[in-house]
């Protein structure tokens, strides 16, 4: 099969689809592989080395994608890459469909074959390829807000940890999966009060038998998020919903009641985020105040740590790609993890979480591969 990477357009995304030991991998069994010229630069690999793995370098993008049947991406679509989707290709990246009704018309209408990273669950429930990057963007998380809490900036000027006569940041993290527990074992380690709020319950022991009187644990509720948000210096967002649009769990009052200086950082941004007031931002525009309140949303955050962040990714992604190179679209018929992850098949939309997001017809995966 022939296999390519393009270099990502989102603002400020460094990451690539394909490192060069990816690429001597699939082609050490027999794949080709194209990587547009620059790809990789961002995440500190030379187009030499690249070459040397034994790739195909192109000039541009469509160059790419016109001549693989599997093209491995980092982050989603962007409307200039649209035009690059023809019927019959196989596209494997992160796409967060949900929120993103242009991406998911592009898709259905050029009947591209999608498989979301954030969406291939192992049948243990496991997230394989969610689970590097939320790690990722959980630290960020915890960094991102110790930085914007201090001055100069619209932040309150606390320092995270206090010192002996000033108390410490008061935080709160909403989730208790890989972004929460990241970002929680950061804002511990800096020193700060925090409380992890959760309804699962099983993870919030979890979480006190690993942290013990370090941080409080509290059931997720409308009333619960009214009282700790109160005064707050910081919230982390942290809840995922696979496929789905990100729950409101935060309302305009409640990051009003933080107070001016108060930081969110919206981890969840890229399912439409966590608070009433949260709007995506990017990496060259990172916040904005709302209510008195310094938000955060930056979708792509692991994009700042290109190289920590690619290999960490390529490294989980690698095995699906080479069952995908391997096996094609046949492959949704036998393993049940990448089955997990397809998003829309032949101009079929096959996921019911971003059916049901978006309002659109939705079919089964066993139809849409019968009608291929």
């Amino acid at each position: 099969m022939r296999v390519g990477t393009v270099r990502e357009t989102k603002n400020e995304e460094y990451r690539v689809g394909l490192t060069p030991a990816g690429v001597n991998a699939l082609s050490g069994v027999g794949h080709e592989v194209l990587v547009e010229a620059g790809a990789g630069v961002g995440s500190g690999f030379s187009d030499d080395q690249y070459q040397a793995a034994g790739a195909s370098l192109r000039e541009r993008a469509r160059e790419v994608t016109e001549d693989v049947d599997l093209l491995v991406k980092v982050k989603e679509l962007q409307p200039a890459e649209f035009d690059l989707m023809r019927t019959g290709l196989l596209l494997f990246a992160y796409l967060h469909l949900a929120p993103d009704v242009a991406q998911t018309r592009a898709l259905l209408d050029a009947r591209v074959h999608s498989i979301a990273y954030e969406l291939v669950r192992r049948d243990d429930g496991s997230m394989p390829l969610l689970i590097p990057m939320s790690q990722v963007a959980g630290r960020m998380a915890a960094e991102v807000a110790a930085q914007y809490l201090k001055k100069p900036g619209p932040g309150r000027g606390r320092l995270i940890g206090g010192i002996a006569g000033s108390s410490p940041a008061r935080a709160v993290v909403i989730g208790s999966g890989n972004v929460g527990t990241a970002a929680t074992r950061v804002l511990v380690a800096l020193g700060a009060r925090v409380v992890v709020t959760s309804t699962d319950l099983q993870r919030l022991a979890a979480l006190e038998s690993q942290f013990r009187d370090r941080i409080a644990t509290r059931v997720t509720s409308p009333a619960m998020l009214a009282e700790e948000l109160a005064g707050a210096d910081i919230l982390i967002g942290g809840v995922l919903v696979p496929g789905s649009m990100a729950p409101k769990l935060v309302t305009r009052e409640m990051v009003r009641s933080m107070g001016a200086g108060a930081v969110i950082v919206d981890v969840c941004i890229d399912q439409g985020g966590i608070a009433e007031t949260s709007r995506e931002t990017s990496h060259s525009n990172p916040t904005y105040v709302e209510e008195g309140v310094v938000h955060y949303c930056v979708p792509n955050m692991p994009g700042a740590v290109p190289r920590t962040s690619t290999e960490a990714l390529t490294s989980a992604t690698l095995p699906y790609v080479m069952k995908l190179a391997n096996h094609g679209v046949d492959v949704l018929r036998i393993d049940s993890a990448l089955a997990a992850g397809a998003t829309t098949l032949g101009g079929r939309l096959v996921n019911e979480a971003v059916a049901s997001a978006q309002g659109k017809e939705f079919t089964l995966l066993e139809e849409a591969l019968k009608a291929l």
